[in-house]
């Protein structure tokens, strides 16, 4: 069980540093050290007696979870977390480091790629459809790929949605934003985030 909070305090700080430039919540962070005690304690109780093996397992079926994991890679934190805690159960703690250190390397390793250029939401309201082919043609201009994902025309204005990957937002925000008729213009990434 000491190994396992050690091995947890190590995922703790491995965490910590993967997480820096997003969301980060310390409250999940702390309970991957607790998960990886509590799984190596479990596991150590079900070895020792078949009763109490089978007294978990009722206790851990009735068990829900209904709290929903927002990213992957906190998915797989925790995972790597129980992990630890059922292989240092199960007295395998050298496997329990390479695990660690693998898993390290990993995502240390694959954090630290450069990401490619990630398609982007267009979102243009405009007073009319009248301005649509200046649009066109400026996005066409950044972007000759650009999907257009939805057109919406009232009477008071026209509302356009695209998919696009271009290199310089800002420049393509400020160019669609010059268009008389345009009333505003924004862009978001997949996650929502706000992309410029």
């Amino acid at each position: 069980m000491v190994m396992a909070a050690v091995l947890g305090i190590y995922i703790y700080f491995i965490y910590r540093i993967v997480t820096t430039n997003t969301f980060y919540s310390k409250s999940f962070n702390t309970s991957l050290i607790l998960m990886s005690v509590i799984t190596a304690a479990i596991i150590i109780a079900i070895q020792s007696s078949v009763i109490v093996s089978l007294g978990m397992v009722g206790a851990l079926s009735i068990v829900r979870f209904r709290t929903a994991v927002k990213e992957p890679l906190d998915l797989i934190f925790m995972f790597w977390s129980i992990s630890i805690g059922i292989i240092c159960g199960a007295g395998m703690v050298g496997l329990a480091f390479v695990l660690s250190l693998m898993a390290t390397i990993l995502v240390l390793v694959f954090y630290r790629l450069p990401e490619i250029r990630k398609s982007m939401i267009l979102v243009i309201n405009a007073e009319s459809n009248a301005c649509a082919d200046k649009i066109y043609d400026t996005v066409r201009a950044h972007d000759k790929n650009y999907n257009v994902k939805s057109r919406n025309l009232t009477k008071e204005s026209a509302d356009f949605l695209m998919e696009i990957k271009s290199k310089n937002c800002e420049s393509l925000l400020n160019d669609l934003n010059s268009i008389e008729g345009v009333i505003s213009v924004s862009m978001v990434t997949h996650k929502g985030d706000a992309a410029c």
